[in-house]
């Protein structure tokens, strides 16, 4: 493990030193698809560098959000993007309460403040999705100068010292549009493939340890042909989800596999020829 991420771990954690390899294998832990992305990605996280993660649905992005948060023992605060989200929505909003008989206008803070004052992660889950003209105002916090002005209340605010801004993005999806490049260049970013072989055998084993040697090597198999099938452009990116797969997986310990397979992944295909092409792979798996 590099020694910047070792050494800036042991200074954010309470309970001292623990290795990365461990928290990487432990049950909900982020498994890494190859040998260099999460360390590297750590080590833009100790640079303070705000950290943009592209891939797939269902390949993980969030869950190596989280491990980082339970490796550096940093909560984190988290936006979902939508066409809705507004300023309020990131900075906070100014309510009406009663206080010691009064009625008093108070600042209730939102996800960015809260992270920038706490030195939490900030997680803004598919940032392509809101509209470009709400995230100008997080320029001046993703930069060098890691700050913002509330338009709000007027306080500055300067970031916390352990401030993290990690952000996910699923490209080409419906409702999705380009990120603008002043937004984009303030990021370092990171593609998340989707797991395969070992890793997702681990992840499987990790998930459901009680499944047997027969039903985990049936479905990286399935798993193994999907990712073939979306490579070939005949199917769709959330066809090889892992995510997905593993909520099929945890149906078939109960219910036959075909029937697992329809309900955690074929049914929520949009094209009805990709639900009968998912099947057909799966019926050559299973007897």
């Amino acid at each position: 493990m590099n020694a910047l991420i070792e050494q800036e771990h042991a200074r954010r954690s309470k309970n001292g030193h623990e290795s990365a390899a461990r928290l990487l294998i432990q049950q909900g832990g982020y498994v890494s698809p190859d040998a260099h992305l999460w360390e590297d990605v750590l080590v833009a996280i100790v640079l303070k560098k705000p950290v943009l993660l592209k891939g797939p649905s269902g390949s993980g992005k969030t869950k190596l959000a989280q491990t980082i948060s339970h490796y550096f023992q940093q909560p984190m605060q988290s936006v979902n993007c939508s066409v809705d989200l507004d300023a309020e929505s990131l900075l906070g909003f100014k309510t009406i309460i009663s206080k010691d008989g009064e009625t008093v206008i108070e600042f209730v803070e939102g996800p960015v403040v809260q992270a920038m004052k706490k030195g939490h992660i900030l997680y803004i889950d598919e940032i392509n999705m809101a509209r470009p003209e709400t995230l100008p105002i997080l320029h001046s916090v993703l930069d060098h100068r890691r700050m913002l002005t509330n338009p709000f209340t007027g306080e500055v605010i300067y970031a916390h010292e352990n401030f993290t801004v990690i952000s996910a993005i699923n490209e080409g999806y419906v409702g999705t549009s380009p990120m603008n490049e002043a937004l984009k260049n303030r990021f370092v970013s990171f593609t998340v493939p989707y797991l395969t072989g070992e890793q997702l055998k681990m992840v499987m084993t990790d998930s459901y340890p009680n499944a047997s040697q027969q039903l985990v090597e049936t479905f990286l198999q399935i798993g193994n042909d999907l990712k073939k099938q979306v490579m070939n452009g005949l199917l769709s990116d959330e066809a090889a989800s892992v995510r997905s797969l593993l909520d099929a997986m945890g149906l078939a310990e109960h219910i036959p596999v075909q029937r697992a397979v329809q309900y955690a992944i074929a049914e929520k295909l949009d094209d009805k020829i990709e639900r009968r092409l998912v099947m057909e792979l799966v019926d050559t798996w299973v007897k």
